[in-house]
């Protein structure tokens, strides 16, 4: 994993868009990010960490506060990332989950939090090309393609603050987790669940067998009664022997028993046929003793007489049906004359009146239609009134409203032209403006440019001064060393050396110095101090140029301005004013127009209301001289009542009474002539019958019901007669005194048919247990013969599943998984003991530990610190503070190491750690520093997270965090 490119906005204490280039950060392979206390340093890694995982890591997660508190509202928080993994390219934009204000109305809002995964290149194999915009989908693609979780990533390439040594002092279960997701040991684990699984199938196999033994072994002991206390071959098979003889017993006793059975049915069946001869003759003569006693002759008498008035009867309801509808016709009758009276009718032809009266009510209709038409005519004048007093009163408002609206748009009109001159004159406004602000500007910065002038002038002549003596100085020195040559080449002579000079290997009489000698040594130097001077003379002298250039030209822009500030606060306040006007322009503009609009409204108005009022005067003077004249056609039509429509209903309901009455008396006329007719006809019918009177023949009738049950009690009775007369002929013979015994009989067969009964369940209970012994006794030897190797293979199996998982004979207490972690834990402990050796002075090397755990934890996973001054191993948990930094450090770049060759390739190319430094002194220091040279040789990107002083001298490439009251900013140094 590399890291290109960082980009945060509105994160952490990063108010703005700030930039973190890893590629020319990490060109030299080890950069420090530092910065003063809570500036954000850390925060740029929990960026990091935020843009893969979308956490941060530590207790900093829990807080949920990722968004800066100074960022302007309407500023997105953001973190994107730009890395490679596994030689794909990918870009990560994220943001978090904030609140923000509304963009409309008060309060605030959730923005909810997005994830964006791209790919700069091609897309991995199995990956969508146009890249992942789920959350949860952009985490699983990061996660697999790192192949770490967020808690391991921190823990080996993003050491936080205050969490170096978690994975140091972490104890097997924690180490274990992490180890097996860093070098894929997931297969053994499957070969481990594999072993558990097949053993637990194995097992649930065995047992269902043993289950089968023992529930085999229990349904013979329930069958046969028998309870061995040892299930063997010798309990089955002389448990199944003596059931079969068992069995023939009881099918001897069997045939016994039915003979019995039989002989004992064959007794009682002829005691019955006696007994019920018996019961028959007795019977018969009691029932004929019995009808002997009857009333038959006076039942006979009563169904004939019965029979005869039947057709009397049919008459006579007749005849009281007549009578009725003759009672109800007659009420009806004087019902209708009591309505006719009310409606005040005295004649007496109620036909020929009721004609009449529908002719009159015919020629009432039409006038009941006008009526109508008159109240509706009376209610339209009415409405007609209203609407023209209605129009008088709008016809007034509008007029005073006219009178006004001319006055208001002469006064709009004038607001209206003042505003567009101030708009027009807003350009020209704001320029003076600017130009007043200018010299204020200008103003306030003359007294300091004149001061900083005035220092550039002293500063001058003093350079000049320095330059005139270090070149006075320059001259003296190349006179005094003139003058001192020959001293000087006498300096340089030696015995038997030619003389530069004269050429002589003699010198007898050397030159000597006058005063101090002068070398070429010391000239140069006063050259070399001559020229500094002129530099430096002519930079001052530049700067003295500058000065008085920028007064000069203060001065110059402020000719002409004797109050620069009382000129601004005039432009200002005209401004101002204007700005006023010219933002009424628009409004004066909208209420001139409505104005205007409203005045060419009422003049409409107004001549639209004179034209309705000439309208409906006309149509009021025609309704009122229609309804005079109609008023007095149906004053007439009315008479005495309120209405015609009154007196048509009256007249109507009149006619409806007469029709209704003459009706009634035609039916009552022929309801009395029917009563008549049918009393004659009553009279014949009693005649005819047989019987005195109409009394006599009403006595005499029967319901059809009794009439029925009278033929049938008789008919009946004749039949029983006849049927026990023929039993006692058939029975002739039989004595109606004799006693037969059945109780006796009774007893004794049941006795019989139970004890067959018994028997033949015996039998069978005893075939069947027989028969279900000998089937399970089968089974059970399939099951023994069965069972036998699969015990001795699962036994194997149990004890090699044992070993696998790390119990059993596994001494070590250690399973497959963890031995292979184990020796991957060994390889990071060589890798990294060699550079904790190095950090320490060869004082600490790492110790790797297959012991088992206390009270029989699993082990394989221990790891220790040899202490090389003491010879005794200790716990990581016994190092100081600097000591565990350099110790965890040094386990995190060898568990980087192994696991690069593990994969066959640099996976963790880019290592960050925060903190720490501080607690090292400089000897241990410069170790460390030794060591992450090495990995930047290798190709690694380190980044150190410090404030240590000594790692800004140590380090070139630099990343600032510089922290301020509205936020922090990022300054790179290479």
């Amino acid at each position: 994993m590399r890291l290109h490119r960082l980009e945060v906005t509105a994160f952490g204490p990063y108010p703005g868009h700030e930039v973190v280039d890893f590629d020319v950060l990490g060109a030299d392979g080890l950069f420090l990010l530092h910065g003063d206390t809570g500036a954000g340093k850390t925060t740029l890694l929990d960026a990091v960490a935020f843009a893969l995982f979308g956490a941060v890591p530590g207790v900093r997660d829990q807080a949920k506060r990722l968004r800066c508190d100074n960022a302007d509202p309407d500023v997105h928080t953001e973190v994107v990332l730009e890395l490679t993994v596994q030689s794909h390219r990918m870009r990560i934009v994220r943001s978090p989950e904030y609140l923000r204000p509304k963009r409309r109305g008060g309060g605030m809002t959730k923005q909810q939090a997005r994830a964006v995964l791209t790919w700069v290149f091609a897309s991995p194999s199995g990956y969508p090309a146009e890249g992942v915009s789920r959350i949860d989908e952009v985490a699983r693609t990061v996660q697999g393609l790192l192949g770490m979780t967020k808690d391991q990533f921190f823990q080996v390439v993003l050491l936080p603050q205050n969490d170096f040594a978690t994975f140091l002092r972490a104890d097997t279960g924690e180490r274990e987790k992490l180890l097996e997701k860093l070098f894929g040991t997931e297969h053994f684990q499957r070969v481990e669940d594999w072993f558990k699984d097949h053993r637990a199938q194995r097992r649930r196999e065995l047992d269902a067998a043993s289950v089968s033994v023992d529930a085999l072994v229990a349904r013979i002991a329930q069958e046969s009664g028998d309870e061995p206390e040892e299930a063997n071959e010798q309990w089955l098979s002389g448990l199944t022997a003596a059931l079969a003889t068992a069995t023939d017993e009881a099918l001897a006793a069997q045939q016994e028993a039915n003979r019995q059975r039989e002989l004992a049915d064959e007794v009682l069946a002829e005691g019955r046929a006696a007994a019920e001869r018996v019961g028959q003759v007795r019977e018969a003569t009691d029932a004929l003793a019995e009808l002997a006693r009857d009333d038959r002759a006076a039942w006979r008498a009563e169904l004939a007489a019965a029979r005869r008035a039947v057709p009397v009867v049919a008459v006579a309801d007749e005849l009281r049906r007549a009578e009725n509808a003759a009672t109800t016709d007659e009420r009806t009758e004087r019902r209708y004359v009591g309505a006719a009276e009310e409606l005040g009718y005295t004649g007496t032809d109620a036909r020929a009146d009721a004609t009449k009266l529908r002719e009159e009510a015919g020629a009432l209709t039409g006038l009941v239609a006008e009526s109508d038409r008159q109240r509706e005519d009376q209610a339209r004048i009415a409405q007609l009134d209203d609407l023209l007093d209605a129009a008088e009163h709008e016809s007034a408002t509008l007029a005073d409203r006219v009178a006004e609206l001319p006055v208001q748009i002469t006064e709009t009109r004038g607001c209206l032209a003042e505003a567009a001159r101030a708009r027009a004159s807003l350009d020209g406004l704001k320029a003076r403006r600017g130009e007043t602000a200018t010299a204020v500007r200008h103003a306030k910065a003359l007294p300091t440019a004149e001061s900083d002038l005035a220092a550039a002038a002293n500063a001058n002549a003093k350079a000049v001064e320095d330059h005139q003596n270090a070149r006075e100085h320059l001259l003296d020195l190349r006179q005094r060393r003139l003058d001192g040559m020959a001293a000087e080449l006498a300096a340089s002579l030696a015995p038997g050396e030619s003389c530069p000079v004269c050429g002589s290997a003699e010198h007898p009489m050397p030159a000597h110095a006058v005063g101090p000698l002068v070398t070429a040594d010391d000239e140069r130097a006063a050259q070399a101090e001559e020229q500094r001077r002129l530099k430096a003379r002519e930079n001052v002298a530049a700067a003295f140029k500058q000065a008085q250039h920028v007064v000069d030209g203060l001065r110059e822009r402020l000719t002409g301005w004797s109050d620069p500030e009382a000129d601004d606060a005039r432009a200002m306040a005209e401004l101002d004013k204007a700005v006023a006007l010219a933002g009424r322009h628009d409004r004066i503009s909208r209420t001139l127009l409505d104005l205007e609009a409203e005045a060419e409204r009422v003049r409409s108005r107004i001549a639209t209301l004179q034209q309705e009022t000439v309208a409906r005067g006309t149509e009021r003077t025609a309704l009122v001289a229609a309804v005079e004249e109609r008023g007095l056609r149906l004053d007439i039509a009315r008479g005495s009542f309120p209405s015609v429509a009154d007196r048509r209903r009256h007249v109507a309901d009149l006619a409806q009474a007469l029709d209704a009455l003459s009706d009634a008396r035609a039916h009552a006329a022929t309801a009395r002539t029917r009563v008549a007719e049918q009393r004659e006809i009553l009279v014949d019918a009693v005649a005819k019958a047989g019987f005195v009177d109409v009394t006599e023949a009403l006595d005499a009738a029967r319901a059809e019901n009794v009439i029925a049950k009278l033929a049938h009690q008789i008919g009946e009775a004749d039949q029983q007669e006849a049927r026990f007369r023929g039993v006692l002929d058939d029975l002739a013979a039989t004595d109606p005194t004799e006693e037969v015994d059945l109780d006796t009989l009774l007893v004794q067969a049941r006795t019989a048919r139970e004890d067959a009964e018994n028997a033949v369940a015996s039998a069978q209970t005893a075939a069947r247990r027989a028969d279900q012994v000998a089937k399970l006794a089968d089974r059970l030897r399939a099951v023994w013969a069965d069972l036998a190797p699969m015990r001795a293979e699962f036994e194997e199996l149990d004890a090699l599943t044992d070993v696998v998982n790390g119990r059993g004979q596994n001494t070590s207490r250690m399973s497959l998984r963890s031995y292979v972690l184990a020796a991957r834990l060994a390889e990071v402990a060589v890798a990294a003991s060699e550079r904790l050796r190095r950090m320490t002075q060869g004082r600490f090397s790492f110790v790797h530990s297959d012991a088992a755990g206390s009270h029989g934890k699993r082990g394989g996973l221990g790891l220790d610190v040899l202490d090389d001054f003491s010879g005794q191993t200790r716990s990581t948990k016994t190092l100081s503070g600097g000591e565990s930094f350099v110790a965890s450090l040094s386990l995190a770049l060898g568990l980087a190491d192994v696991v690069a060759a593990e994969t066959g390739g640099a996976l963790l190319d880019t290592l960050f750690v925060d903190e720490g430094f501080g607690m090292l002194d400089a000897p241990t220091l410069d170790d460390v520093m030794g060591i992450l040279d090495e990995l930047r040789a290798g190709g690694r990107v380190v980044g150190l997270v410090s404030h240590v002083e000594e790692l800004r001298q140590r380090i070139p490439v630099r990343l600032r965090v510089r922290k301020s009251r509205s936020g922090s900013t990022l300054e790179m140094t290479a």
